[in-house]
């Protein structure tokens, strides 16, 4: 089934998770897993079986100790995703590439039997997500590179460019995002943006931080050297 004729009624509506702290995936973008853990490799031979569909969701902070002890609780908003291709190793992991269909509301975890979590998705608050390039007109694309040059160059990284410049904005910022080094409470943010003009932007400020960081760094050894 290609995304372009999927609706949010050919979605699951419950399905198994994967909880990843720090990942993120969005539509159209790509996750590489590495899986090894017997009950994921399980959820991974269900999904086979049944349209290849499962969420990446980040467990929730703890907000109590009691909560430290037990099973995490999940972030409220994920991407489903579905295996787009997936190989085994000599040692038993597979190795999957997972593409972003749509972000949903999870509405409930499900009561299971089954050694991995399913929750209960609702897709209809990011249906325009089945829709490829929304908002991608609106996206500072010039800020954002800029800053990503300056990001390269004060790490002594390169990139390549050629590649960049030809990507689209949606597949730019959403790619940016995905393999950007931040936290999970930023990944959740750029995964909650109301827009990519707003995932844009989140990612110029956090970048932007950053940097200033480094520039304040900088300064304190250059002192301490004087």
């Amino acid at each position: 089934m290609s995304q372009k004729s999927i609706s949010i009624h050919d979605l699951p509506s419950n399905l198994p998770v994967f909880p990843l702290e720090g990942s993120l995936l969005l539509p159209r973008g790509q996750l590489p897993l590495n899986i090894f853990e017997p009950r994921y490799l399980q959820m991974f031979e269900d999904c086979l079986a049944k349209g290849r569909f499962l969420g990446i969701l980040q467990p929730a902070p703890p907000s109590t100790p009691e909560e430290a002890a037990g099973p995490s609780k999940l972030m409220q908003t994920g991407c489903l995703g579905r295996i787009t291709s997936f190989s085994e190793t000599d040692d038993g992991r597979m190795v999957v590439s997972l593409t972003g269909v749509c972000r949903f509301r999870l509405d409930q975890e499900m009561p299971v039997t089954t050694p991995y979590r399913q929750v209960s998705a609702n897709y209809r608050p990011f249906e325009s997500d089945l829709i490829a390039d929304v908002g991608a007109l609106d996206v500072n694309r010039d800020g954002l590179l800029d800053v990503v040059r300056r990001y390269l160059d004060a790490n002594g990284m390169t990139a390549d460019w050629d590649g960049i410049e030809q990507s689209g904005n949606e597949a730019l910022v959403n790619s940016l995002s995905i393999i950007s080094p931040y936290g999970p409470q930023e990944k959740q943010a750029l995964l909650e943006a109301d827009s990519l003009a707003q995932r844009a932007e989140i990612l110029i400020a956090l970048t932007e931080m950053v940097l200033a960081q480094m520039a304040s760094a900088q300064g304190s050894n250059d002192n301490s050297l004087q």
